[in-house]
């Protein structure tokens, strides 16, 4: 009983551990119309460290929809979503001035 406790919690750490390392840097070549991938350095932070969850897209997945996040929350109220976490968002994903950069950006989403 013991082993396959701790091989469910080894297993079930990995996972989230890999979640959260974001969504890399993947180019599928499709143009999906959003402007996560300009030269916005909120919108490089949120392709590293958010899009896994949030999607490159912004439309959701494993987290909510942020498309319109700005017209429900303001910049101060998602640095301190960003700083405390929310639901099972967990806490400090993105630090510092990442996510001052990172809620300014998501702030303007209307």
């Amino acid at each position: 009983m013991k082993k396959k406790l701790l091989t469910f919690l080894m297993g079930t750490a990995l996972v989230m551990g890999l979640a959260a390392c974001g969504g890399g840097d993947k180019d599928t070549g499709k143009d999906t119309g959003t402007d996560t991938a300009s030269n916005d350095p909120g919108a490089k932070i949120f392709d590293q460290k958010c899009s896994s969850c949030h999607g490159g897209d912004l439309t959701g997945g494993m987290g909510p929809n942020l498309t319109k996040v700005g017209s429900k929350y303001s910049k101060d109220e998602i640095l301190n979503i960003l700083a405390n976490g929310k639901g099972q968002m967990p806490a400090k994903v993105v630090t510092g001035d990442d996510a001052n950069q990172v809620a300014e950006w998501l702030a303007a989403k209307k």
